[in-house]
C-alpha cells in the first residue's frame, strides 16, 4: 500500500491506495481551526497522530508528496505564505520519513497529472478537472456538496492526494 499526501497548512488530503490502485483510504485533516491550531507545529503534531493511526491500521510502504508551487505569479500566493507551506511540508517530510524509515518520493502536480494522463484544457478550473478525473476513475467515490451545488473543498484536497498516490503507483 502507497500514501500520497497534498500538504497544505489548512487542509492536508491524503489517500491509501493498494497495488490494484483501489482507494483504501481518503479523507483529510482540517486545520482551518485557528482556536485548536494557533501554529504549524500544532498542526503538524495533529498530522502525525493521524499517521500514526494510519501506521498501525495499514502496511504503507511508501510515501508521495505533491511539491509545494514554487514560482510566484499574478494573484498568487506571498512570498511569506510560500516559504510557510515549504516550512510545513519539511516538517511532514520528516515525520514520514522518521515514521516509513525512508524518504518520501516528491511531485509537482504537473508531473503527477502528466503520469495520470491528466489533460487541463486552458481556462479550465483545474482543481475541477482534477476532482472529475476522480469521480471518473473512482465511480464509487463520493462528493458532499454545498447547499449552492459546488463540492465542499476538502474534496478537492482530496482529489489532489489521489492523483499524488496514483502517480506514485505509476
Amino acid at each position: 500500500m502507497i500514501l500520497g499526501l497534498d500538504i497544505s497548512t489548512s487542509i492536508t488530503g491524503f489517500c491509501i491506495l493498494d497495488g490494484d490502485a483501489e482507494i483504501i483510504r481518503s479523507g483529510v485533516w482540517d486545520m482551518r481551526n485557528k482556536k485548536h491550531f494557533s501554529n504549524m507545529f500544532e498542526k503538524a503534531e495533529h498530522i502525525k497522530n493521524g499517521l500514526t493511526d494510519m501506521k498501525v491500521q495499514y502496511p504503507i510502504q511508501q510515501v508521495f508528496i505533491e511539491k509545494p508551487f514554487m514560482f510566484f505569479n499574478s494573484g498568487g500566493s506571498s512570498a511569506k505564505t510560500m516559504a510557510t507551506l515549504q516550512r510545513f511540508n519539511g516538517i511532514l517530510s520528516w515525520i514520514c520519513y522518521d515514521m516509513y524509515d525512508k524518504p518520501p518520493t516528491y511531485f509537482t502536480a504537473q508531473q503527477a497529472r502528466k503520469l495520470n494522463e491528466i489533460k487541463i484544457p486552458k481556462g479550465n478550473n483545474t482543481k475541477k478537472e482534477i476532482l472529475a478525473w476522480v469521480l471518473d476513475k473512482y465511480p464509487t467515490f463520493e462528493v458532499e456538496y454545498t447547499h449552492k451545488g459546488n463540492p465542499k473543498p476538502k474534496y478537492f484536497d482530496i482529489a489532489d492526494a489521489i492523483v499524488i498516490a496514483n502517480a506514485g503507483l505509476i
